[in-house]
C-alpha cells in the first residue's frame, strides 16, 4: 500500500489538472507515479516534460527506451516500473515471450547490435558506473553508437533510475 495518497485530476489545481489530463491523453489513463507527483505540481510538470522528451522523442526506438526501462528496472529491483514497462512494452506490440527474451536473454531479442550494445551499455551505468572502462565505451562506439544516442540511452537510465527510488521509497500501488 502506497505511503502516500494520490492526487486525483479532479482533487488538483487547473495546473495539476491540466498536466494530468495531458498524461492521461497520452497513456489513456493517470498512472499513480504522476497522481503522487502532483503532491508537488513543479516536480510533477518536471518529469511529465522529462518523460515526453527522453521517451517520445530522440533517434532511439521505442521499443529500445522501454528495454532500457525495464532492464534498469529490474536491476533496481522496482516492481512498479517493470510491470509498467513490461505493459508498455505489450502495448507496442510485443508478446510475453520477446519481452522474456528482453528479461533474460538480450542477445536473443530481435534488437540490432548497436541497439543491444546501448541497452548493455545503460545496464552497466546504472548498475556500476564507476566501472565503465574506456575499452567498453570505445566497443559500444566501434558498433555505431553517436554522441548522442549514448546520451539518449544514459537519459533513458537516468529518468527510470530516479523514478525506481522515488517509487519504491514511497510504496507507491501500480493501480
Amino acid at each position: 500500500m502506497s505511503r502516500i495518497r494520490t492526487i486525483d485530476v479532479q482533487e488538483g489545481s487547473a495546473y495539476v489538472t491540466s498536466i494530468l489530463k495531458e498524461i492521461h491523453q497520452a497513456f489513456g489513463y493517470v498512472p499513480h507515479l504522476f497522481s503522487t507527483y502532483a503532491h508537488h505540481p513543479p516536480l510533477l510538470e518536471a518529469n511529465w516534460n522529462k518523460v515526453k522528451r527522453v521517451m517520445m522523442e530522440g533517434d532511439l526506438s521505442r521499443k529500445t527506451k522501454e528495454a532500457i526501462a525495464l532492464l534498469v528496472s529490474q536491476d533496481n529491483g522496482c516492481n512498479y516500473c517493470v510491470a509498467a514497462h513490461t505493459g508498455a512494452l505489450q502495448m507496442i506490440g510485443l508478446s510475453d515471450e520477446e519481452i522474456e527474451k528482453i528479461s533474460s536473454q538480450l542477445d536473443a531479442a530481435d534488437f540490432s547490435e548497436l541497439e543491444r550494445s546501448l541497452i548493455r551499455f545503460a545496464r552497466k551505468a546504472n548498475s556500476d558506473p564507476h566501472r565503465v572502462s574506456d575499452e567498453e565505451f570505445q566497443a559500444l562506439k566501434a558498433t555505431g553508437a553517436t554522441d548522442a544516442q549514448i546520451v539518449e540511452a544514459l537519459g533513458v537510465m537516468e529518468v527510470f533510475t530516479a523514478f525506481n527510488k522515488f517509487l519504491d521509497v514511497l510504496q507507491v500501488d501500480l493501480g
